[in-house]
């Protein structure tokens, strides 16, 4: 390839039509969510907030781990070492570049582990040869082979990148592809780096390789595509579908720019598709833990119509479609939540609700209406959804007139003082539930903290706050801040919400928000 063709179209792309009548076959799960994933600016971790996520990931059923960067930072070094003491099932992986130092030192960082794979790689686009490397097509395949014979020093299992192989020359791509598996490598990886490839582009390249690499049967073909046109699920399944056996995948589809393809994705798509007859060897049931805890280490909520683990993914808030899922959940949902960690559908009452989503949360309440009052009941139940957003089970209580109930129920907050500064944070809380009140005090990491520990201390349940949001609505020193949180308790998961100039005072009031929601109950004789 000379300069001057570097604009030239490599292969013309046509549509391509699937045989999956013989693809009975097992596709590999490579996780880089604690290397490509961690690459998000904000979202480091620690070695034990890593580790976490690594055992997480071995239960999961994950074939490959990829734990870090070795050369990049002391940091990194350290947690694929322990990650490689921690696990013992997965593949552990360390990336390198095409540079002897960075295998020596990523061989030393996976020394510990049971099974362990170096994966190094270099740029084959026109625009990394000549623009990043300053290099030539036949210097990158020396260097390409080069690098895999001197990690195969090393290791058995070595992976070849061959970086933004979506915009490369794909005759000169199998040319590379041919040439590193005769050197030694295992797995070859044809990453769509910047996200810019078509779903039958991407399959088409892939195809290619299959039926233009002599060597092909030598090694596995691997995916690895960017989201940054939406398209990194599509173009990752187009490229299973034409042959390749290994997908790279992130939790929550977390990475650079616009992030990797989701591992929940891929896998769900599989399951449901059975058809296709290839699927992965991850315990499904484990993805909402997973996606819960990546979440909350790397502080990176989870936006809530994300296909899998977002949390209207199972939400169900229009009449037509609640009162479709009470009949029958598969009229509206292709996955089974219990597939996927979560207990039930949610269904969701907002002025857009139906009778039939009414009826179905008050019998869980236990009441069953006549006729009549459910005439009366909905009537007042639309005019007061049409000034919130969502009725939670505390509202209903008061719409049906158990006052009993709602004053045993209610939770309300008395009084609020935080003590911060050079001091440990200290917080003294009076909750009202129905007609007395109860105080308790906590300590914390900060003022919301402290106050939520002396919550705790005066209800039954075990909650866990999962995820916490704040942003000002107003403008100016006097902003009113509006607070939105996550709240687990068991399998069930709800969301409080407030508003007030106080931040503290608004955390605290979206958590009470939360808690009545979850129907919490007194917890007695201790203050």
């Amino acid at each position: 390839m000379q300069h001057g063709d570097r604009e030239a179209a490599s292969l013309k792309f046509l549509p391509i039509k699937y045989d999956v009548s013989s693809m009975s076959e097992r596709l590999y799960i490579f996780d880089t969510t604690l290397r490509d994933g961690e690459q998000v600016p904000g979202c480091q971790l620690n070695t034990t907030e890593k580790i976490e996520v690594a055992k997480l990931l071995e239960a999961l059923g994950v074939d490959v781990i990829e734990a870090g960067f070795p050369i990049s930072s002391p940091g990194d070094f350290n947690s694929v070492l322990e990650i490689s003491k921690a696990v013992s099932e997965p593949t552990i992986c360390a990336l390198t570049r095409a540079v002897e130092k960075d295998i020596d030192v990523a061989a030393d960082a996976l020394r510990l582990a049971k099974r362990k794979r170096i994966h190094t790689g270099i740029g084959v686009s026109p625009q990394h040869i000549y623009d990043k490397l300053r290099s030539t097509p036949d210097e990158i395949y020396e260097r390409a082979i080069a690098a895999v014979k001197y990690a195969k020093r090393y290791v058995e299992d070595v992976e070849f990148y061959a970086e933004d192989a979506g915009r490369a020359d794909t005759e000169y791509l199998a040319r590379v592809v041919e040439a590193v598996i005769a050197a030694g490598a295992t797995v070859v990886n044809i990453p769509d780096t910047t996200g810019y490839c078509l779903p039958d582009e991407y399959g088409a390249k892939i195809r290619y390789l299959m039926e233009h690499v002599p060597n092909i049967d030598q090694a596995i073909l691997s995916t690895h595509c960017h989201n940054d046109l939406g398209m990194a699920t599509a173009n990752t399944l187009s490229g299973i579908l034409n042959g390749a056996r290994q997908a790279e995948v992130t939790i929550n589809g977390i990475g650079e720019r616009a992030g990797n393809t989701s591992l929940e994705e891929v896998v769900m798509t599989l399951r449901c598709h059975k058809d296709v007859d290839i699927d992965t060897g991850i315990r499904s049931q484990l993805i909402t833990k997973a996606s819960h805890l990546v979440s909350s280490l790397m502080n990176m909520p989870v936006q809530p119509n994300k296909a899998i683990v977002g949390r209207n993914a199972f939400a169900h808030s229009s009449g037509i479609h609640q009162d479709g899922v009470l009949k029958d959940r598969q009229t509206y949902e292709i996955i089974d939540p219990h597939d996927i960690g979560l207990n039930e559908s949610v269904i969701a009452l907002t002025a857009r609700s139906g009778r039939a989503a009414l009826v179905h949360r008050l019998e869980l309440l236990g009441y069953d209406l006549t006729p009549e009052e459910l005439d009366a009941t909905y009537e007042k139940f639309l005019a007061l959804a049409d000034r919130k957003k969502e009725i939670h089970d505390y509202d209903l209580l008061y719409l049906v007139g158990d006052i009993d109930r709602m004053k045993q129920q209610s939770i309300a907050l008395k009084f609020l003082q935080v003590t911060t500064g050079t001091l440990v944070p200290t917080a003294t809380v009076v909750l009202k539930f129905g007609d007395h009140e109860r105080m308790a005090i906590g300590t914390g990491n900060g003022p919301v903290d402290a106050a939520v520990t002396a919550i705790k201390k005066l209800i039954n349940e075990k909650v866990v706050l999962t995820e916490f949001l704040m942003q000002a609505i107003t403008r100016g020193s006097n902003d009113v801040g509006r607070v939105h949180v996550q709240v687990q308790c068991g399998s069930r998961t709800v969301h409080g919400f407030a508003a007030h100039t106080d931040t503290t005072r608004a955390s605290i009031e979206a958590f009470l928000d939360a808690l009545r929601a979850l129907n919490v109950t007194e917890r007695k004789g201790e203050e």
